[in-house]
């Protein structure tokens, strides 16, 4: 049992961590927050020693005002549930797969895993040139063995390349956690269940499901996080264009477009609110699975 001063010696030693990690969130809040009332045009003159100036709300009202903003949060959550299907789905049927013996099991897993190791940009870049290119693309040489026309995706089809490209980044992740979550599974409940006579969807239905539902929720939190900012894809394969101006997105090109740093802290803040408003919802969700 843990004393009193063992206790005592614990917040101690972890007392430099937390303060280093509340100083490293809080601090870019702040200033996030201090800049979003002010006119801060810096590629114009402006400078924080001569003071900037005080616009209140200004920022904020023109940046909701713009006929870009709700498209853009509605775009944004399309992505974030479309990855989350797609990712959640396969990873489940993909996981069971590879919990099933099979030759070079080892080197499957690391071959699906390996997707998550790529970073965004070289990903985007890959799909854009080595898959989704209309001339020299796989998927248009594939088009053409059928004798179909080929499918312009990043302009005819843009908002469900960037999904198709995300889901591929993140789906290894989700494959990993559920094949963990499997594997972690009572094989006597399993075994006692197939001498029962119950058939595998059932099996399926009413004991691995159920097993996985922290997981899956885990996947959800987590995946969910870091998708409501995704950036590097749109960024290189689309530009924003073609309907795929997400909130993030929506923030840089403004800050791009005005140089006003006060504009776009103002849409920080309103990214903040939209991830804390999803972040709540989800954790609701996630404190009634891990209760159960």
């Amino acid at each position: 049992m843990a004393t009193q001063h063992s206790r005592s010696a614990a917040c101690m030693m972890m007392a430099p961590a937390v303060v280093l990690l509340l100083g490293w969130m809080l601090v870019p809040l702040i200033m996030t927050l201090f800049f979003s009332f002010k006119k801060y045009l810096p590629l114009r003159g402006d400078s924080l020693s001569d003071g900037l100036e005080w616009v209140g709300f200004l920022n904020y009202e023109r940046f909701i005002s713009s006929g870009s903003f709700w498209p853009s949060v509605q775009t944004t959550l399309i992505i974030v549930l479309s990855v989350l299907i797609i990712t959640v789905t396969l990873g489940v049927l993909l996981a069971l797969l590879l919990d099933q013996p099979m030759w070079g099991q080892g080197v499957v897993r690391i071959l699906v895993i390996a997707p998550f190791f790529v970073m965004p940009t070289v990903s985007a870049l890959v799909w854009k040139n080595m898959f989704m290119d209309p001339i020299n693309g796989i998927l248009a040489h594939l088009w053409k063995f059928f004798g179909a026309e080929p499918v312009l995706w990043l302009s005819e089809a843009s908002l469900p390349s960037i999904i198709i490209i995300v889901s591929w980044q993140w789906l290894p992740f989700a494959t990993l956690i559920l094949l963990t979550a499997i594997q972690s599974l009572d094989s006597e409940q399993l075994e006692a269940s197939e001498i029962d006579g119950a058939p595998k969807l059932k099996r399926f239905w009413h004991i691995i499901l159920p097993h996985l539902s922290r997981s899956i929720t885990i996947v959800i939190l987590i995946q969910t996080i870091f998708v409501l900012a995704v950036f590097a894809e749109i960024f290189v394969t689309t530009g924003g264009a073609f309907g795929t101006k997400t909130l993030t997105y929506l923030i840089f090109q403004r800050v791009l477009d005005s140089q006003n740093i006060g504009l776009g802290s103002a849409g920080g803040v309103y990214a903040i609110i939209l991830a804390n408003i999803v972040a709540i919802f989800l954790m609701r969700i996630v404190g009634k699975n891990l209760d159960a």
